[in-house]
């Protein structure tokens, strides 16, 4: 956005270089200045790991104990071409309900017409340059610690299914980036479609899988989608 709109207070430049993908965003700065950032610690998983999304940023390797309240952003999307905005209608009460079943912490959903009043937009990617109030007004609204936004990146809808997510969770006072990932998830790799299909069996210790329940992990947009959003939320650290 333009005019009034600038970056948060206390803005530097990441030290991390992990990112394939990129993290040159208006709030990926304040990350800046913080020496051990470090790739997320290894954590046991309730699902067998057979694939682990790994562009995964984590400072500090635990949340602080204060953080109790999270304001979770509308899901975004930075393009309005092709399936994407379709993506996000769809998979948003998925994602929301994998916030929730993760109980890290007290997930309060954003709302859209409210935020859009107050900030010109009504979805924000974590991407742009954010108003100089930002958190100020998050905070304020929903008495939240940190905020998550939530980028939809891909969305393949058709066999072999395709979702890629790109999550921030920044820290609402510091601006500070807690948590960052950034993942594709393509079925058509042996591992993740392996994966999508002891996720949605819930039986990770066996080694094969019915026809059946295969069938569904890997032609349900939703159900992929499902399991995608676990599987990413499930680096982030706990407290």
């Amino acid at each position: 956005m333009n005019s009034k709109f600038g970056f948060p207070s206390g803005a530097g430049r990441s030290t991390k270089s992990l990112w394939r993908l990129g993290w040159s965003v208006g709030i990926a700065a304040v990350c800046g200045g913080f020496i051990g950032c470090q790739s997320a610690p290894v954590q046991t998983s309730i699902y067998k790991q057979d694939f682990r999304p790994d562009n995964v940023f984590v400072y500090p390797p635990k949340l602080s104990l204060n953080l109790q309240r999270v304001a979770i952003l509308p899901l975004a999307t930075a393009s309005q071409a092709g399936d994407l905005p379709e993506g996000c209608e769809a998979l948003a009460p998925v994602l929301w309900e994998q916030l929730v079943k993760l109980k890290r912490f007290e997930a309060v959903a954003v709302d859209a017409t409210k935020l859009r009043s107050a900030t010109g937009r009504s979805a924000w990617t974590g991407a742009e340059v954010l108003p100089v109030d930002f958190f100020t007004y998050l905070r304020r609204e929903y008495g939240c610690d940190a905020v998550l936004f939530g980028e939809l990146t891909t969305y393949r809808a058709y066999a072999p299914l395709a979702v890629g997510w790109r999550f921030k969770l920044v820290d609402a006072h510091s601006g500070q980036i807690l948590w960052a990932a950034d993942e594709l998830f393509d079925a058509s790799q042996p591992a993740i479609a392996k994966a999508a299909g002891h996720f949605e069996q819930k039986k990770p210790v066996w080694p094969a899988l019915p026809a059946a329940e295969n069938w569904v992990a890997l032609n349900s947009p939703r159900r992929f989608g499902r399991y995608s959003a676990a599987a990413l939320l499930d680096t982030l650290p706990e407290h």
